[in-house]
């Protein structure tokens, strides 16, 4: 590396050059740990000679560094704060071993944006972006770097090389931070209608992060809720249409002639007794306790004769191929069978 240290004949240090830092043109962000510094022969010396108030470098994070003045873009920000992450990150064990922890990733509103939310506030807007790290993790919030940890981590999603926590777990980390009841309802509304997730998997992270105690976070689940069933029945309209099933009666109660009720369908077919219901349960409610109610309520029905197809919103919005024959298939076999119970329909 051609450049002089200071104090050597007495001459001021000459500009250090970039090219063996990036010899590529077009390279990537110019932010670089002590660490990588030092492989590249900047002596840590020189880097605090350089990052001096006036000097051409700036350190921005500890043990990071930006290799030039004035503010860093939002790109060399975001991996400022995954190198700070990661500086001190356990080696992987020798002896062909593998780490037993995931490397840090970017979540909170910066991953929303990253997912490409409108919702969510420009990058260079945020005063901190959150990095989600393991919760063993010795590290703390510092500058415009915010901690998060991670009980599990999730399998991060690469964005433009970017790693990037999966929509549920970065809303949970946003909305656990955040006070205003319209930003939290736009933001999960944005997440179900732009497709981004379905409602339910969602409110799993939100009950994981104990956020179901918060009154703002408990209406905006509520509405989201309603807005991920009214998008899968929508999707199962689309279906019975599109893959040519004959017309079924719509969001109907079953009940025996001077009976009880039976319980609610979304779509039923008399002729063959053949239902279909969507699952959307709720993962903050006791799963154990409402899979019990479903599966007395579907083992009921099938002794009257009475085919229960049950579908969730993500096969519905990733399979509808497969869903549609699942029920045509279950049509068709009915049309071989002997015609179940007779049972009263109601609308819903």
């Amino acid at each position: 590396m051609n450049h002089t240290s200071p104090g050597s004949g007495g001459e001021s240090p000459t500009p250090l050059s970039p090219l063996p830092l990036h010899s590529r043109p077009g390279a990537g962000p110019r932010v670089l740990t002590t660490r990588q510094l030092r492989e590249h022969g900047v002596d840590t010396s020189e880097t605090a000679e350089r990052c001096r108030p006036g000097g051409p470098w700036q350190q921005v994070l500890p043990g990071v560094h930006l290799l030039h003045p004035g503010p860093p873009t939002s790109e060399e920000r975001l991996h400022a704060v995954l190198l700070y992450a990661a500086n001190r990150q356990p080696a992987v064990p020798a002896q062909g071993g593998t780490a037993t922890e995931g490397g840090p990733m970017i979540t909170g509103l910066a991953a929303l944006a990253l997912h490409r939310f409108s919702s969510a506030p420009p990058l260079l807007s945020l005063d901190r972006i959150e990095v989600l790290v393991p919760r063993t993790r010795r590290l703390r919030t510092i500058g415009f770097a915010r901690v998060v940890r991670a009980q599990v981590m999730p399998r991060p999603q690469q964005i433009t090389g970017v790693p990037v926590a999966p929509v549920p777990r970065a809303l949970a980390d946003a909305v656990g931070a955040l006070t205003d009841a319209c930003t939290v309802r736009r933001l999960l509304t944005e997440a179900v209608r732009g497709g981004h997730c379905e409602a339910t998997a969602v409110v799993r992270e939100f009950s994981q992060a104990r956020l179901l105690n918060q009154p703002h976070v408990v209406d905006a689940v509520d509405a989201l809720l309603a807005e991920g069933r009214a998008l899968a029945e929508g999707r199962l309209y689309e279906l019975v249409r599109e893959y040519g099933l004959p017309d079924p009666l719509w969001n109907v109660e079953l009940r025996l002639p001077g009976g009880p009720h039976l319980g609610g369908v979304d779509a039923y077919w008399p002729e063959q007794a053949v239902a279909v219901e969507i699952d959307a349960r709720a993962p903050r409610q006791d799963e154990d306790a409402l899979w019990s109610e479903y599966a007395r309520k579907r083992e009921h029905l099938e002794r009257l004769g009475i085919t229960v197809v049950h579908v969730t919103p993500r096969t519905l919005r990733d399979a509808p191929e497969q869903q549609a024959a699942v029920v045509r298939t279950a049509l068709m076999a009915a049309d071989d069978e002997d015609p179940g119970t007779y049972v009263v329909v109601l609308p819903r």
